[in-house]
């Protein structure tokens, strides 16, 4: 199968703990555990990721340059230890690459009016309050902290599909559209020009899922799957579902409502899978013996 394997921004850095070298790598070399069992039973894999706890904590540092390249510089960190972390965790002499994508959006997106991205660490109310008038940031609470919020269009066409495609061709496992993509706007002459922005992970990836037409689309992330009344006494998780059940439900816009989106958007346009679930289970996903699956036709149905 084809599979495209989006791993969640967070997934790759814990939660509320200080980002470093070490732990980013630690959580990566999960990740390429879990990804070579895809390889070793002979999927064709491509491979995106988040960046937003990453790119935060680089806007924080350096207020120089604009979240495009910062996006960018974060894609290139992130790949190169990923591919490290392949290579160290499945022998057979698989080649990788890591290509910087390119992602439209338009400039017209109601997304740039209403910034409601989630980036960078956590901050107390007051820290959150003081950066917001010293860098004149748009700040929101997520959960019981506060966030630095960005505006995050939607993905209209993927620049570098063509050399995605050609990689494939060559039996190149791909790191691309990391962080969402770079979101760039063209301009009245035709040219393009990067945007302070940051798109989200999971439309950019079901859009490159479809427009690779994968078989497969899995998001990881560092819970099991989609859970019904979350944060109640009545939560339950969703084994299965089709897109049309779950337009029904509610989910945090800020975490996995756009990956049930998402998932929904992909199993429609492709009649493939889509499946959500913890970042050590790709090949139980792929199986579907845990997490949650999204298809058309639920299991055992005629």
């Amino acid at each position: 199968m084809r599979i495209v394997v989006a791993l969640g921004g967070n997934a790759l850095s814990r939660r509320g703990e200080v980002l470093t070298a070490e732990g980013q790598r630690a959580s990566i070399r999960v990740a390429a555990k879990s990804l070579a069992g895809l390889l070793a039973a002979g999927h064709e894999v491509v491979i995106t990721h988040g960046n937003g706890p990453q790119v935060g904590y680089l806007a924080l540092q350096d207020g120089t340059f604009p979240l495009d390249v910062l996006g960018a510089e974060t894609d290139g960190m992130i790949g190169y230890v990923l591919q490290q972390e392949l290579d160290n965790a499945y022998a057979p002499e698989t080649k990788y690459a890591t290509l910087l994508t390119q992602i439209e959006v338009d400039p017209e997106d109601p997304a740039f009016r209403a910034p409601s991205k989630f980036i960078g660490p956590i901050y107390t109310q007051a820290d959150a309050a003081k950066l917001s008038a010293e860098r004149g940031w748009t700040i929101a609470k997520d959960g019981a902290h506060f966030r630095r919020t960005v505006p995050s269009p939607r993905p209209r066409r993927i620049l570098e599909l063509d050399v995605i495609n050609l990689l494939l061709e060559q039996k190149v496992v791909v790191i691309c559209a990391g962080g969402g993509g770079i979101p760039v706007l063209q301009k009245p002459d035709g040219t393009m020009i990067g945007v302070e922005a940051v798109i989200d992970k999971d439309h950019a990836s079901g859009l490159l899922a479809h427009k690779l037409n994968a078989d497969a689309f899995l998001m990881l992330t560092d819970v099991e799957g989609v859970f019904e009344n979350w944060g109640t006494p009545d939560q339950a998780i969703i084994r299965q579902a089709t897109p049309d059940a779950l337009e029904h439900m509610s989910f945090p816009a800020g975490s996995m409502g756009p990956k049930v989106d998402a998932a929904c958007d992909f199993a429609r346009a492709t009649g493939g899978f889509a499946a959500i679930g913890r970042l050590t289970d790709c090949m139980a996903l792929v199986e579907g013996s845990t997490g949650t699956r999204i298809t058309l036709a639920m299991r055992g149905s005629d």
